[in-house]
């Protein structure tokens, strides 16, 4: 069979889908992943894989409608050459106009991801519900033909059932993205005590939270360190430069920016951060636990589902910048039972999250595995 594997963010390809997408060529598929980014780059960086790549227009977090029609139309056109047999998107926008682009050229093989709601369900004010009702509309029309749809917390999923998007036998979980525990292996603790976040440099990933809660810890101990690794965005929640300055030059902070491989900076670090507002299931977490990390992250949807309180780390308040620091005090202050949830996160990683194990589920879903059974 062909199949397309859509994103709107290129990077994904290789740190979310490299794994799936290989496993699909494995089985004897013909894979074409299409991204936004040009043709050159990418077909060279897939092209060892046996993946081949095609590129369209499209603004991953943009608002311009004329922009996004011609998006939609580019799409159109590259599924009505290709034909595919299966597609797999995921990213709102990607899950939005690849499925309404697959509904007009009557493709039923659609199989979506949800991973996460995004920035616009966590707005408020008028422009913020009317760009919802216009999401929940599109969401309703894209996936209405997917014999399938995946989720990867049960909170995404009672959101989509409640407002009557997709209904509940068509609903299949997964556990995250999963993480390669090979390439993500278990890492001996630093010298130095270390905290780490890495993400995007966004509001609503708790970035500002991270910053004042390292403030804070530093203030009593100046040697610890914090590291905050990841790029700065277009997200409308996105933070600037001069933004996250003060914090550097105070050294509450080292900021090391967008870096292709994060074992380096994980191999610093005794615990990993993530103050996230919202989450499908955040794989910076998923990897730290593959790598023996202790975890802080939020008591929010998609976060909660990687931490066992107290046995691997511990869940905090959303947008609660002094529980962060309590929990990083503590962990400081308690070296052996920080080892201790670095081993539990490892073997949670190697029972739950492990990728040969998610991908299992998606290939079985959307029949292309040859032991797949019909649901």
């Amino acid at each position: 069979m062909k199949i397309a594997v859509l994103v709107c963010y290129n990077p994904t390809l290789i740190n979310f889908r490299l794994d799936l997408m290989l496993e699909m060529i494995r089985l004897g598929h013909q894979v074409v992943a299409v991204g936004n980014e040009s043709d050159g780059k990418w077909s060279r960086i897939l092209q060892p894989y046996g993946i081949e790549y095609r590129s369209i227009r499209m603004q991953r977090n943009g608002l311009n409608p004329v922009l996004d029609f011609f998006s939609f139309v580019q799409l159109i056109r590259l599924l009505k050459k290709e034909k595919p047999d299966r597609i797999f998107t995921s990213q709102a926008k990607m899950v939005l106009y690849g499925g309404l682009a697959a509904y007009c050229l009557g493709i039923r093989n659609v199989y979506p991801l949800i991973a996460g709601l995004g920035s616009v369900f966590l707005s408020s004010g008028l422009k913020g519900r009317l760009l919802k009702n216009i999401l929940i509309s599109g969401y309703r029309l894209s996936l209405r033909r997917s014999p399938s749809v995946f989720f990867q917390n049960q909170d995404d999923a009672s959101f989509f059932i409640d407002n009557k998007i997709v209904s509940s036998d068509r609903i299949v979980f997964l556990n995250g993205s999963g993480v390669n525990l090979n390439h993500f292996a278990k890492q001996p603790f630093p010298g130095t005590f270390g905290f780490l976040c890495v993400s995007r440099i966004i509001r609503d990933k708790g970035v500002l939270e991270y910053l004042s809660a390292c403030r804070l810890v530093k203030k009593q101990y100046p040697d610890l360190r914090c590291l905050l690794v990841g790029p700065f965005d277009s997200n409308p929640s996105a933070l600037k430069p001069c933004e996250l300055q003060p914090y550097i030059d105070d050294g509450s902070v080292e900021f090391f920016g967008e870096q292709t491989d994060v074992r380096p900076y994980l191999a610093q670090c005794n615990v990993f951060v993530l103050p996230s507002y919202r989450e499908g299931t955040p794989k910076s977490v998923l990897e730290a636990m593959a790598c023996g990390k202790a975890i802080i992250t939020t008591d929010a949807p998609g976060c909660r589902e990687t931490v066992l309180e107290g046995e691997n780390g511990f869940l905090v308040p959303v947008k609660d910048d002094k529980a962060i620091a309590e929990k990083m005090l503590f962990l400081f202050r308690n070296p052996g039972l920080c080892e201790q949830m670095g081993k539990a996160s490892r073997q949670i990683a190697e029972q739950k999250f492990d990728v040969r194990l998610v991908n299992r589920v998606i290939l079985r879903t959307m029949r292309i595995d040859p032991q797949a059974v019909p649901r």
